[in-house]
């Protein structure tokens, strides 16, 4: 493949990678299992396509930007740390009401969509993830050709998405025998806003180096 070395290996490497629970595996499984596997699917959706983002940030230097200002990894850090608290809180205070937060979340898959997205572009790690991981498989002479960078992110991202639809999939099933019970679901929600929080004070206190 033009540009590309060690394909296979990469292939390798990126399922392993996606195999390791991370911060966006937790948070579709919180998504999964507090709202059911719509609310998973579109979860997927959206960190996939911050995925997407990220490789063509790395593919044309945004990354590197990141990578060499220490304001613009902490701005966007504590955005995306703030986020996610938000969602968190707004979980836990909401687990009340049950009834309505079900029918809004089935009407909200777009809302999904771009938290899931949010989450994953406000990571600073995901980019300088992708800056360092990448140019590995790239030949030398190729390295300022955006093309295997967006071949490379692509295959990723394909990898990902169908091992997190997986994860979707088992997880919603799990979730649909215990949400029958009114109290088991008000602790799964308050459980998924703790998952949030922590995922949140996780992105805050990474550091760049």
């Amino acid at each position: 493949m033009i540009g590309i070395e060690n394909f296979g290996a990469f292939l390798l490497a990126g399922i392993i990678l996606n195999l390791t629970p991370g911060a966006d595996t937790m948070y579709i499984l919180a998504r999964s299992i507090s709202q059911g596997k719509k609310a998973g699917i579109y979860s997927v959706l959206g960190i996939s396509s911050g995925i997407i983002l990220h490789t063509f940030a790395a593919a044309f230097g945004l990354s590197l930007i990141i990578a060499q200002s220490a304001l613009a990894f902490n701005i966007i850090k504590y955005l995306g740390a703030g986020y996610l608290i938000f969602l968190g809180i707004k979980s836990l205070t909401s687990s009340k009401k049950n009834q309505l937060i079900r029918i809004q979340h089935e009407l909200s898959g777009k809302k999904i969509f771009l938290s899931g997205m949010l989450t994953n572009v406000l990571n600073p790690k995901v980019a300088l993830f992708f800056l360092a991981f990448l140019p590995q498989f790239i030949q030398l002479q190729h390295s300022q050709n955006p093309g295997p960078y967006l071949i490379l992110g692509m295959s990723f991202v394909a990898t990902a998405t169908l091992w997190t639809m997986i994860i979707v999939l088992l997880s919603a099933k799990f979730a649909s025998f215990i949400r029958h019970n009114q109290h088991v679901e008000q602790w799964i929600n308050r459980s998924a806003g703790v998952v949030f929080i922590l995922l949140g004070l996780k992105v805050a206190l990474e550091r760049s180096k």
